[in-house]
């Protein structure tokens, strides 16, 4: 791939061939990759590469068990400072996904040479901005140059093994929460396009911003096992990788998904990224669409870049873990039901 660098003027994200996790690697390929990687047979390895989880668990004792990730995206925004922000929130997020308390973490970034250096000190600053609100430590990382900019953390986190939320731990009979609107990735790439609205973008950055520790405390205080964020392969792709591992059926209420304002009318002017279509490839096999039309399919499917938290709760603890997350500022909705099956998603 050519990338042509524009002077020093020019946005961020005309550096970037993609919006965010919307260049993640095709699902249906990394499955195959993966797939021959050999398991470990480490019983400290209480969560590894077999499930598709968002971090890896590693036991140090009964009490305290280590939560790792890593995660970089290209530009999404065009400010530099946002981007530190929302990279930094993105990767922190697959820590509070598995029920953890980020402790440490590490800077990624690739950077372009013909880029100033006072952008890449904004863009650190943003991450850091985020290390205060969400209490961990950006100690260090570690840099290369790179054609086309990309940033991110390593993170390290810390979760009690008996307080573990994963991919795998939704059950027949769970009421499905969803605590961010989907539609960031229509708005990105309608960024990169030029054709986002300033209030579609205030939007998405706030969304993208917003730390999902306080969702994961009103998982864990509601009793949910099962959790997963919504991230590059969108909700449809997360969420039907959660009812395989979690031999769920899973049924989407489509009406009471929330979208970012805006986000419908972008799709409607053709702001839908090659990654949604990947990701509804992905997981067609399993998906009954009723009667869903393409954009609705397409908008369920969009790539979120530090989206939300999807989570399954007892039916009598939904309107009380509904109101905590509304006090926390989340805009959380019940989305949809598990049912005893193998993995269907259903839309209705």
């Amino acid at each position: 791939m050519s990338i042509q660098v524009p002077p020093r003027a020019e946005r961020l994200t005309h550096y970037s061939h993609g919006a965010g996790c919307a260049c993640k690697l095709d699902p249906s390929r990394l499955a195959r990759v993966v797939r021959g990687l050999i398991p470990s047979d480490r019983p400290e390895l209480l969560v590894g590469p077999q499930t598709g989880d968002d971090a890896a668990v590693w036991k140090l004792d009964d009490q305290r068990a280590l939560v790792v990730t890593a995660d970089f995206i290209t530009p999404v925004v065009d400010d530099a400072r946002d981007w530190g922000r929302v990279a930094a929130a993105n990767a922190v997020s697959d820590v509070y996904a598995m029920g953890g308390r980020p402790l440490l973490a590490l800077n990624l970034v690739c950077w372009n040479d013909e880029l100033p250096d006072e952008l890449l000190g904004e863009v650190l600053a943003g991450a850091q901005e985020i290390a205060a609100e969400g209490g961990f430590v950006v100690a260090g990382g570690h840099t290369v140059t790179d054609p086309e900019p990309k940033f991110g953390l390593a993170v390290v986190g810390e979760v009690a093994p008996d307080r573990m939320l994963t991919n795998a731990g939704l059950r027949a009979g769970d009421a499905l929460i969803l605590t961010k609107p989907l539609g960031v990735g229509v708005i990105t790439t309608a960024i990169k396009r030029g054709i986002a609205p300033p209030e579609a973008i205030d939007a998405a950055v706030r969304s993208m911003t917003w730390l999902n520790g306080p969702a994961a405390r009103v998982a864990l205080d509601s009793g949910a096992t099962g959790t997963t964020d919504v991230t590059g392969f969108g909700l449809l792709g997360h969420l039907g990788r959660m009812a395989r591992e979690s031999g769920v059926d899973v049924t989407i209420d489509v009406a009471r998904v929330p979208l970012i304002d805006g986000a419908r009318a972008l799709a409607e002017a053709g702001a839908v990224s090659g990654g949604a279509v990947r990701n509804v490839n992905w997981v067609d096999a399993q998906l009954d669409r009723g009667t869903a039309d393409e954009l609705t399919v397409a908008l369920l499917a969009d790539p979120q870049t530090s989206g939300g938290l999807v989570f399954g709760v007892d039916e009598d603890k939904v309107e009380a873990a509904l109101a905590e997350l509304t006090r926390s500022g989340h805009r959380a909705a019940r989305i949809g039901q598990a049912q005893a099956g193998s993995g269907r998603l259903v839309l209705r």
